[in-house]
């Protein structure tokens, strides 16, 4: 799909431009980083959600180092750009919790804790989604693929952004027909149990903070140092996560 047919079915949907301009460039970041599945084919997802382009995520708690949102029926991607926004025009003194409930779809992680990291502040998030990931022993979906993101700025520009599901495939795979629902397990194959154990300790952490419905929990901080340029010479030229 174009970026020209993605916009006209956003628009379609009822969007407003300013929201269409950031769900398009958040598709666009996903395919130029490799998540073809999180780009702009998700536009035609949208079109089977039933969403409601007027919604607005709502800040219905503020304190120095705590924010909690409420999504409010909007959509996870502009319930993100939202807090992101927020969060870089008023960051925080030393750091801050951020809590983001109803907020679905999330995306690529990556994409929006790079954001803060281009702004100067460290940030880490998680995220919740609809139960797939299997216990290796069998049994009912526990957890969704609950994806964790790391951001760490750099003076060089050479920001280091990690970002991991604990999926062996991600579910847009399985909606494009590149994967089947049985490979929708925990990565790892015979340790699949660790990125199960993480999957599950971060859908506790977010349902303990957001509630019972997904969300995501973000934590940004102001750096006090600047690992990455020696951690980079250690690497010696090999590629580290966030790379082009």
């Amino acid at each position: 799909m174009t970026g020209d047919e993605a916009r006209k079915r956003l628009e379609a949907l009822g969007f407003a431009p300013p929201a269409v301009d950031a769900l398009l460039a958040h598709f666009e970041y996903a395919d130029a980083h490799g998540k073809t599945y999180h780009g702009l084919t998700r536009a035609s997802w949208l079109e089977t959600l039933g969403v409601d382009p007027a919604a607005r995520p709502l800040l219905i708690e503020s304190e120095e180092g705590f924010e909690r949102w409420d999504g409010h029926g909007a959509l996870g991607y502009l319930v993100l750009e939202e807090v992101v926004r927020a969060t870089l025009a008023d960051p925080p003194e030393r750091a801050r919790v951020i809590v983001a409930r109803r907020c679905f779809p999330t995306g690529v992680l990556g994409y929006w804790v790079g954001r803060l990291a281009d702004g100067g502040l460290v940030a880490a998030m998680t995220a919740t989604s609809p139960r797939r990931l299997l216990h290796p022993e069998g049994g009912p979906p526990l957890t969704g693929t609950n994806p964790l993101a790391i951001a760490i700025p750099s003076s060089d520009g050479g920001h280091v952004v990690a970002d991991v599901s604990m999926g062996a495939v991600t579910h847009g795979a399985v909606l494009a027909g590149a994967a089947s629902p049985e490979e929708l397990v925990p990565f790892g194959g015979e340790q699949a149990h660790k990125a199960l154990a993480l999957a599950v300790g971060l859908e506790l952490l977010v349902s303990a903070l957001a509630g019972p419905e997904h969300g995501a929990v973000l934590l940004v901080a102001r750096p006090d140092y600047d690992p990455v340029p020696a951690f980079r010479e250690l690497a010696a030229g090999r590629r580290l996560p966030g790379d082009g």
